[in-house]
C-alpha cells in the first residue's frame, strides 16, 4: 500500500482521507500535537511538523506521494514554506508524485474572459504573488528531480457547510449585473477527488483548473444561495457605491473577473464531478429543506 503524506490537514484533506480510506496509508503533518488523536480517529498517522520551523521537518517519513495543501505565509513575495518542504522531502528520498492546491487568483483580472491554463499569470495581490512563487518552485523542483508535480488552481471552494450565508444574512450588497464580476467554483468533495486523480493521472509539471464548468456572476451566486435557504436576496449597488461601503478584502475579489475552462482537467484527469454546477448542491439543499417542512 502506498504511503501518502498530506501537508496542510484541513477540510479538503479530511474529505480526501474519508473517501479513499483503505486505498493508501495516509500520514498527516500537523503543527499542533493535540490534533494527533483527531487524525488517528480518521485512520491517519499523525506527524508533527511546522513549515515555518524547518528543524521540525527532519522526521518526515519517506513516502510515495505528497498532497501539499498548506498556504504560503500571510506576507512577503515568496513562499518559504514550500521551499522548506521540498528540502525536507529530498532528505528522505523524493516521492513519485506531488499535488499542490494553488489559486485561480494567479491570473489577476481577466475582464470576464475565458481563461485556459496556458494564459500567463498576472497576480495583483500579495496572496496570489506568493502562490505564483510556490508554483514556480514546485514545477522547477519536479523537473530537476523527475517528480510528477500537478498544480490545481482552485477558485471559491464551497460545500453545504461552506456557503456565504452569514454575508447574505448581514445584507452585504452585491454588484448590479452590468458591473458584476464572474466567479468560478468547486465543491470541496470534487476538489478532494481531483487531487486524488491528479496524483495518479496527472502529467508531469502540469497545471489544471480545479473548477466546475459553470462560472457565475458573483451576485447570481449569492442570490442562488439566498433562495435555497429562503433568505432575502442581497441588495445590489453599482461599483462606485460598492467602493464606499464594502471592505477592501471584499473589493479585492470584485476587482477580478474571469471564467476558467476545465477542458484540460476533464480530458486528462477523467473525473466525473459529483457536483457539475453549484446549483446541483443548492437543489439538494432545497429538496432536503422541503422534506423537513413536511414533518
Amino acid at each position: 500500500m502506498k504511503k501518502i503524506l498530506i501537508v496542510g490537514f484541513g477540510d479538503v484533506a479530511e474529505r480526501l482521507v474519508r473517501r479513499y480510506a483503505g486505498q493508501a496509508h495516509f500520514i498527516g503533518m500537523i503543527r499542533r500535537p493535540e490534533r494527533a488523536a483527531e487524525l488517528r480517529g480518521l485512520g491517519v498517522t499523525p506527524c508533527v511538523g511546522d513549515l515555518d520551523a524547518p528543524a521540525t521537518l527532519k522526521r518526515l517519513p519517506r513516502v510515495d506521494g505528497v498532497f501539499h495543501f498548506a498556504p504560503p505565509p500571510n506576507e512577503g513575495q515568496t513562499d518559504p514554506r514550500t521551499a522548506h518542504l521540498l528540502h525536507a522531502l529530498m532528505r528522505r528520498g523524493r516521492p513519485g508524485a506531488l499535488v499542490y492546491i494553488s489559486t485561480s487568483g494567479v491570473y489577476g483580472d481577466c475582464g470576464g474572459n475565458w481563461v485556459a491554463e496556458t494564459r500567463p499569470v498576472a497576480p495583483v495581490n500579495g496572496r496570489a504573488v506568493r502562490r505564483v512563487d510556490a508554483e514556480r518552485q514546485l514545477r522547477a523542483w519536479g523537473e530537476t528531480q523527475r517528480v510528477q508535480v500537478s498544480i490545481l488552481r482552485a477558485p471559491g471552494i464551497y460545500a453545504a457547510d461552506r456557503l456565504p450565508l452569514e454575508r447574505i444574512k448581514r445584507g452585504t450588497p452585491a454588484l448590479v449585473a452590468q458591473d458584476d464580476s464572474y466567479t468560478n467554483h468547486i465543491h470541496a468533495d470534487d476538489l478532494a477527488r481531483l487531487a486524488w486523480a491528479a496524483l495518479f493521472r496527472g502529467r508531469p509539471q502540469r497545471i489544471y483548473h480545479a473548477v466546475d464548468a459553470h462560472p457565475l456572476k458573483m451576485g447570481d451566486w449569492f442570490d442562488s444561495c439566498a433562495d435555497a435557504f429562503d433568505l432575502p436576496r442581497p441588495p445590489r449597488v453599482n461599483r462606485a457605491e460598492a467602493e464606499k461601503v464594502l471592505s477592501e478584502a471584499l473589493l479585492s475579489f470584485l476587482r477580478e473577473s474571469r471564467q476558467l475552462s476545465n477542458a484540460r482537467t476533464a480530458r486528462e484527469l477523467r473525473l466525473k464531478y459529483r457536483y457539475p454546477t453549484s446549483d446541483d448542491l443548492l437543489c439538494e439543499i432545497k429538496q432536503a429543506r422541503g422534506q423537513m417542512k413536511l414533518f
